[in-house]
């Protein structure tokens, strides 16, 4: 990270301190943030999958569009996360960070996965 990310992240834990919001748990910093970041990535996705931005003219009568938006929960390390996933009218719209159905973010799962494949004990994994 540079200098400037840096700061962002201290600014944002010391706001979160000073509110009295915890870093991890239920509504923790580390949630808000992971949704945020999320939702974001399948904003970016739809535009690529629709070849215009949100709100863009370009967009009208040019046959697939938005179409709303769909809750799910996401398990992750930070605990699980209500996001936003948005539609198109076409359902042809395949997310690739979060995709359909899929629950679990992946991360540590993936990790404990292959420790435990190279012969790791329950123990030393934790």
């Amino acid at each position: 990270m540079d200098a400037v990310d840096e700061e962002l992240v201290r600014q944002l834990t010391e706001r979160a301190r000073a509110e009295g919001l915890q870093l991890t748990g239920e509504g923790g910093l580390l949630q808000k943030l992971t949704k945020l970041v999320m939702e974001s990535a399948l904003d970016g996705e739809l535009d690529d999958h629709l070849g215009y931005g949100k709100h863009d003219p370009a967009g009208r009568d040019g046959g697939n569009s938005r179409n709303g938006r769909r809750s799910k929960t996401l398990l992750t390390e930070a605990g699980p996360v209500e996001i936003s996933v948005p539609r198109d009218r076409d359902a042809s719209f395949e997310p690739r960070i979060v995709a359909k159905r899929q629950r679990r973010l992946t991360g540590v799962d993936d990790l404990v996965i292959s420790l435990s494949a190279k012969g790791l004990t329950h123990g030393e994994i934790a």
